[in-house]
């Protein structure tokens, strides 16, 4: 058994670009999501070790001699990252140039010959689903042996390997958060819109859902959705609970575990019985009777991508969604005291002056109680990627972030430029949250817990300084 260290690679300041962050950027209020992607394997290989250096504000330096050790790093890379994890992998290298070093990760999935190509101190990288890929080679298994790796030969020439079929017994994974346990500081893991400190890990993996701009399912996760049975989550659970005694939520973090509506209400009854607080991501298309189901045994809070407000743009996007549906979705959750953390993009195609416009009132009008707004971000891999680049919407370029870290505008329309997109964003944000009614929902909340006033106060901080580092140039 190789001696393997499992890296996410020091990067930008506050950078949430994790393997299991859906948007790799520096977020509007400090944010990290757990490496999920990163820990699975983890659990999988005897002796290693895990370090999620952005999260514990690590340096090269603090964690080079980490490198001293090692036979094996495996490190999870992101097209805004790419750059930096490409240097981290030149300087483990060069501090022990017997170790071998495999990248993993949607822009390793998508570009594996790119990837190789960049750096010689890459020696392979671990194609879509890349668990047993990687147990194999910390087994010592030749690399020509393993099955879903590009890598190079001794002279040079890059080789693929044959794919490896996708996982189907979910439950012959292990759990993550004993790795959580053993490796990382969950005090260190923050969402906005959940309770701290909050744990999170996949019940599923796959999303049955095809939209064009969602990198995972099309690159790593695949639209068939395999779960786990309700019993082996559950024990999850159980672990959870008694090793985190400080817990106070657990996130869901499949891509929409409402999708399969009496899944999710067996797996709701059952957490019901122990008396977990919980979230998840969902669609805004779940019916009264579900949500009542979920509400009534500890569900807190639901992630829904409205994305907009035009029913057009959700068509382009294919989200399968109806803006009637959302609407009545939250206009049900409301009722049932259902928080909702609402995520919309801007820029997408079909985008206008006007729909811009529609979306904004449309947030104001269904009122979530938080929201985040990002940038159409055309991550290779996609559908919107392959459109993008075909209609010269976008130069097909990597540089998704500032140097800082937040996003840039990439996606520019005859009719709409890039730099109006991104103005758009800041002009969102000012007017859903500088209302009299919103400005009064969180001073209200704040008033009822004092780490709640703590917290927001903290984030109302960083939002600010968030939205001044916006214009810096890229």
């Amino acid at each position: 058994m190789l001696r393997t260290l499992f890296l996410q690679a020091p990067s930008f300041d506050g950078y949430d670009g994790g393997a299991g962050a859906r948007y790799q950027m520096k977020r509007e209020v400090k944010s990290f999501w757990y490496p999920t992607w990163l820990a699975q394997p983890a659990a999988m290989v005897e002796g290693s070790k895990l370090i999620d250096a952005p999260a514990h504000d690590q340096s090269w330096d603090d964690i080079a001699h980490e490198m001293d050790e090692r036979d094996l790093v495996i490190l999870h890379t992101s097209t805004p990252s790419f750059r930096q994890d490409v240097h981290t992998a030149e300087l483990i290298k060069q501090r022990n140039p017997r170790i071998k070093i495999g990248f993993i990760g949607a822009k390793a999935a998508v570009e594996s010959t790119k990837v190789l190509e960049t750096s010689t101190a890459i020696d392979f990288v671990a194609r879509n689903e890349f668990d047993f890929t990687i147990v194999d080679v910390a087994n010592g298994m030749p690399l020509r042996e393993v099955e879903g790796i590009s890598w190079r030969d001794d002279d040079g020439a890059i080789i693929h390997n044959k794919d490896r079929k996708v996982i189907e017994d979910m439950d012959s994974l292990p759990f993550v958060s004993p790795i959580y346990k053993r490796d990382l500081q969950m005090e260190k893991y923050f969402g906005g819109y959940l309770l701290h400190p909050y744990v999170s890990f996949y019940t599923g993996r796959g999303c049955k859902s095809r939209c064009t701009f969602c990198l995972w399912p099309q690159t790593v996760g695949g639209h068939n959705y395999r779960t786990r049975s309700i019993g082996h989550v559950i024990e999850e659970v159980k672990y959870v609970m008694e090793a985190f005694p400080q817990n106070k939520e657990i996130f869901f973090d499949d891509d929409t575990l409402t999708d399969n509506l009496p899944r999710v209400e067996e797996l709701a009854i059952e957490l019901g019985k122990l008396g977990v607080t919980w979230s998840c991501n969902a669609k805004a298309n779940v019916p009264y009777k579900t949500l009542k189901i979920l509400k009534d045994n500890g569900l807190r809070l639901l992630l829904v991508g409205y994305e907009s407000g035009n029913q057009q743009i959700l068509h382009n996007i294919k989200k399968g969604l109806r803006v009637d549906v959302a609407r009545q979705f939250t206009k049900d959750c409301h009722e049932l005291g259902i928080v909702i953390h609402g995520t919309f993009i801007l820029g997408l195609p079909g985008e206008t002056e006007e729909t811009i416009e529609e979306t904004i009132n449309y947030a104001k009008e269904i009122d979530p109680h938080t929201i985040q707004v990002s940038l159409a971000a055309p991550y290779p891999g996609t559908f919107l990627y392959k459109q993008a680049v075909e209609n010269n919407w976008f130069d097909g370029g990597d540089h998704l972030l500032t140097d800082g870290g937040t996003q840039i505008a990439q996606l520019s329309y005859p009719h709409l430029p890039s730099a109006l997109i991104f103005d758009k964003v800041e002009e969102f944000y000012k007017r859903f949250y500088f209302r009299p009614s919103k400005i009064w929902d969180i001073v209200r909340e704040m008033l009822t817990d004092w780490q709640m006033m703590k917290r927001r106060l903290r984030e109302g901080v960083e939002f600010f300084d968030f939205l001044r580092r916006r214009k810096e140039p890229a």
